[in-house]
């Protein structure tokens, strides 16, 4: 049994970022982390050609912004240069390798009881602690649907997190299910490689260029959301033209207020746009009725075979599966019960970040807020 003031579980920027602001407030606390190494899905899990979409200065975690000299837009080494200064900046320790197994509340004692396996030497640990902060990341678990016939398809399937890059795909036929930032990019590197590609974009989608997308978001310091967007826009009207006869159809609400109502994030377009208006990746507008084999049946009855599919189709949170007393503050699904921006605070010192679906900058106000909030409450009790 080991006791401590806060336990943060993750790693990640959301995690690391929560140890930062805890430091600053010298408040005692342990990270625990399922994997061998801070912020693994940036490290391990991403694409070879990724980029951070948004600006640097709305993507930094508290007291370390990127300095002038580095790119407007950080790559992916980039991005993970700078999580590994700010781990060594800030001291941060996190125990790697420690699976939590279990977490619940108890009333009589008012802490939480944490049961972590220790994958590397075999064994259980047990955790006492006042406060508990979930920063797993929205990222845990893939999510690939159900899909009738999926199980016979004779080709590769794999899932966004797991593909690398474009060439492994040369000359081969792909479908990419999913049209949010990383369908999008993945189906541009894969065209790129001169695979056959084909995307499924089956709901409408605000496509906006990484440009207007970062002067939106400084306007909106001083103007409306719904006056930017209107904006921003009407401009990428101006650039993309009418998008709808390849397919693309833009939702009733402008890229941020769709973006602070439901936390979907706009298309960042990196030139897949004009791979599609070229005719070079081709948009299938229809749902998937089921797979036979290598060929795939549409909702409108179009047939076409494929070598590949890749599903960018998103995560799930796992959280609320060892969280025994999940109901404080997840709902059934894994995410916040409260709806932002007070999602963040749950009931008996629980707590989550990360988990807005608001980027890096939703990362780093969910860390100051939590760390703040549990500073309040140390005091209090002294």
């Amino acid at each position: 049994m080991e006791e401590t003031t806060v336990l943060i579980v993750g790693a990640g920027p959301s995690g690391l970022a929560i140890s930062a602001c805890l430091t600053q407030n010298s408040i005692s606390h342990i990270i625990l982390e399922k994997e061998d190494c801070s912020a693994s899905l940036w490290r391990k899990n991403t694409y070879d050609r990724l980029k951070l979409h948004l600006a640097k200065e709305f993507c930094f975690l508290p007291f370390m912004p990127h300095p002038p000299s580095s790119p407007t837009f950080l790559s992916k080494a980039d991005f993970v240069k700078y999580i590994d200064r700010y781990v060594e900046h800030f001291d941060i320790n996190p125990r790697y390798c420690r699976s939590v197994e279990s977490a619940s509340y108890e009333e009589g004692g008012n802490k939480w009881r944490v049961e972590a396996n220790n994958t590397r030497q075999g064994k259980m640990e047990v955790y006492e602690t006042k406060f508990l902060v979930i920063a797993p990341g929205e990222n845990s678990e893939c999510y690939i649907p159900n899909l009738p016939g999926l199980g016979s398809f004779e080709g590769e399937t794999v899932h966004s997190k797991y593909y690398k890059r474009g060439s492994d795909y040369e000359s081969k036929r792909v479908l990419v299910v999913g049209s949010g930032n990383s369908g999008m990019e993945i189906a541009y590197d894969l065209c790129n490689w001169g695979a056959t590609t084909s995307i499924l974009i089956r709901s409408p989608i605000n496509v906006i260029s990484k440009e207007l997308i970062h002067q939106g978001m400084r306007m909106v310091k001083y103007l409306p959301v719904k006056v930017v967007d209107k904006v921003i826009t009407f401009l990428g009207s101006r650039e993309y033209g009418d998008l709808t006869q390849f397919g693309i159809y833009r939702p009733k609400h402008g890229p941020l207020y769709v973006k602070y109502l439901t936390g979907k994030s706009a298309v960042i377009d990196v030139g897949t746009v004009g791979k599609i208006k070229e005719g070079a990746i081709k948009v299938n507008p229809s749902n998937i009725k089921r797979i036979e084999k290598n060929k795939v049946v549409f909702a409108n009855n179009i047939e076409k075979e494929f070598d590949a599919i890749v599903f960018a189709t998103g995560y799930r949170s796992v959280a609320h599966k060892w969280l025994k007393d999940y109901n404080h503050i997840l709902n059934e699904y894994g995410m916040p019960k409260n709806d932002y921006p007070n999602h963040w605070k749950g009931d008996h010192g629980l707590y989550c970040g990360g988990l807005a679906r608001r980027g890096l900058w939703g990362v780093k106000m969910d860390a100051e807020a939590i760390a703040e909030d549990i500073t309040q409450s140390l005091k209090q009790d002294h």
